[in-house]
């Protein structure tokens, strides 16, 4: 074996990793959204999952792909942390994602350590936002903004619909075929988060959904609850 054809196998292994849901980021206590709406009637079943994570994927999922690409670029990764906080509007979820960020860190700085992540976390101790934490930790295992994107978008919809198998009982066969219905989208958002990327913060996409806005703030006010958001 050459050492360009091991170099992309490691690559290649380092993105199953950074994917799989199993690794230690915090992401399965978290829903995405997707307690409040079950419990707003807004998800009943698969279809209603897949019409959610899709709108999921072309909102907050593209937003968190363009920063986690930028951030595997090696855009600053303070300043991508500021362009995270504007693009989003709830405490809640800015809370979340900082936490998520933290949690991220402490998995990155083990597996894959690096000068840039030592750094972002000495800078933001409470934790820096997720996408930004994801593309560093991307960058610091070799891999590409491509694959930065990819794994944001993968993790926007994949954390939903585990959360959808725990919370209405749905069959975990329909929830990964709604994952598979979106495969095609998937690829769309991760070309064009990485396209963004590639000309700058201020070409970051500030995409939204409002929805998911306000029902993060009443989910966190709740006093019983399954998932942390």
């Amino acid at each position: 074996m050459n050492s360009r054809t091991g170099s992309a196998g490691s690559a290649r292994a380092a993105l199953l990793i950074l994917a799989d849901g199993r690794f230690p980021a915090g992401g399965h206590a978290h829903s995405g959204g997707v307690e409040a709406a079950v419990k707003a009637g807004r998800i009943r079943d698969a279809a209603g999952l897949g019409a959610f994570c899709h709108g999921r994927l072309h909102t907050t999922g593209l937003t968190a792909a363009a920063l986690a690409a930028a951030a595997a670029a090696g855009v600053d990764a303070l300043a991508l942390d500021a362009a995270a906080d504007a693009r989003t509007a709830s405490p809640a979820l800015r809370t979340t994602a900082r936490r998520l960020g933290r949690q991220l860190m402490r998995a990155a700085r083990a597996v894959w350590p690096s000068p840039e992540l030592d750094a972002l976390a000495a800078a933001r101790p409470k934790g820096a936002h997720q996408p930004v934490v994801l593309g560093l930790t991307a960058r610091s295992a070799g891999l590409t903004e491509r694959d930065a994107a990819y794994c944001a978008v993968y993790e926007t919809v994949s954390a939903s619909a585990s959360a959808a198998v725990r919370l209405l009982g749905l069959d975990p066969f329909e929830a990964t075929g709604v994952l598979a219905r979106l495969a095609p989208a998937m690829d769309q958002v991760a070309d064009r988060a990485t396209a963004a990327a590639a000309k700058g913060i201020d070409e970051l996409p500030a995409a939204s959904a409002p929805l998911l806005d306000v029902t993060a703030e009443q989910h966190a006010a709740w006093s019983v609850r399954l998932f942390a958001s």
